[in-house]
């Protein structure tokens, strides 16, 4: 189809309504770049689709909280380089995700076929989800059970720094040292361990300075009882930061052997998602399924851009016996809004969208759609102005 008739019709103001809807990301991406198809049994595909969410829908709804859009970082992996802790955290959210829609649809006893054939294509990676939970938390850090080194090097740390504590809360509750303090607190100063000491107790207190305060009444002193402590937490920390490198690294490793499997399924998710919009976006409107014939009878067919408590109906019928439909009257009749709504209602239909119009309206699937309409205005524009001016003629 000639998209340049879209924005005519407005369609890309259903498909910003459609994304709306859509749980994820990628799901939204989709409802935005949806376009009709002009193929009868690409639309009876879809609409079938469509109609197999509204009926799951009726009664529950699939489990499509937490999928994230991992293909950027799936991307990044692919090309060698390595994901952070944060984002095997969403890898490993959306790998839950895939668990989960997968067993709703297999475990649904409703006859959804089309839905569940989906849904089986979804390869559970149970080994890459398994690693990836032993390795990374709930809050996206690397857990200390990651590796044993990782769990040693953490313990190790967590007792210099206890030890640190420990020295410095007893030289700050030294009887013969409370003078020297300006305040009896542990601070940092570029990662160490240091003691506010007033400035003029300095010769006293054997130490490094790291800083001062503004006034320069205060000195930040690293204790020369903690120096080594110290260095032993900066050496620890590295040894920390190597580690974690490491295992971010064999995770990369892992999720790459299983990126194009990974790939699929955040795609089989997307759909899915775009599907089950389409049932809620359906919800909404009060919509039904378009019946799909070689003719157009819609019944009591409202545009879906107005409000439906101001939405004026209406039934046009279209092909078998007459192919050219003429529509006359005054100004602000109604006229252009009827024929958008035809239009849009089609472009709706053969995107796999429910209408909003009577049951068992009817739609011819039309391989093009041309609009020429001579104010171009929005229709939400239009009966705007139209309750303006009529409120001033009042």
């Amino acid at each position: 189809m000639i998209k340049d008739f879209f924005n005519v019709l407005e369609f890309d103001k259903i498909r910003e309504r459609l994304a709306n809807f859509a749980t994820s990301n990628f799901g939204k991406e989709l409802a935005r770049r949806l376009e009709p198809a002009s193929d009868v049994e690409d639309v009876r595909e879809n609409l079938n689709l469509t109609s197999e969410a509204v009926k799951i829908f009726s009664v529950n709804s699939p489990p499509l909280g937490g999928i994230r859009d991992i293909r950027e970082v799936l991307k990044k992996i692919s090309l060698g380089s390595s994901a952070t802790a944060e984002e095997f955290l969403d890898i490993l959210s959306t790998m839950y995700a895939m668990r989960e829609v997968k067993k709703f649809f297999k475990e649904s006893d409703l006859d959804t076929p089309k839905l569940k054939f989906r849904a089986s294509q979804i390869e559970i990676l149970g080994n890459l989800e398994k690693q990836l939970d032993n390795a990374i938390d709930e809050h996206g850090a690397v857990k200390d059970t990651a590796s044993s080194d990782l769990q040693k090097i953490r313990r190790d740390l967590r007792n210099a720094q206890s030890r640190i504590k420990t020295e410095i809360f007893n030289l700050l509750h030294d009887a013969d040292k409370q003078k020297y303090f300006q305040d009896a607190i542990i601070t940092m100063r570029g990662d160490r361990y240091v003691i506010p000491v007033k400035s003029e107790y300095k010769i006293q207190f054997p130490g490094i300075v790291h800083d001062r305060s503004a006034t320069g009444a205060t000195l930040f002193i690293e204790p020369m009882s903690i120096v080594n402590l110290n260095n032993d937490v900066k050496q620890l920390e590295a040894e920390e930061r190597t580690e974690v490198l490491r295992i971010l690294r064999v995770l990369s490793d892992s999720v790459r052997k299983n990126s194009a499997e990974l790939s699929s399924n955040v795609k089989i998710l997307a759909e899915v998602d775009l599907v089950f919009a389409k049932a809620k976006f359906a919800e909404e409107l009060h919509a039904t399924e378009p019946v799909l014939e070689k003719f157009t009878d819609l019944k009591s067919a409202r545009h879906p851009l107005i409000d439906a408590e101001k939405v004026v109906p209406v039934d046009i019928r279209l092909g078998g016996e007459f192919s050219i439909l003429l529509v006359t009257g005054p100004n602000t009749g109604g006229k252009t809004v009827s024929m958008k709504t035809l239009g849009l209602l089609a472009l709706m239909a053969q995107s796999g969208l429910y209408i909003p119009a009577a049951a068992g309206s009817s739609l011819a699937i039309y391989t093009n759609i041309f609009v020429d309409i001579g104010d171009e205005q929005s229709i939400e524009q239009s009966r705007s102005e139209e309750h303006t001016s009529e409120l001033q003629s009042r």
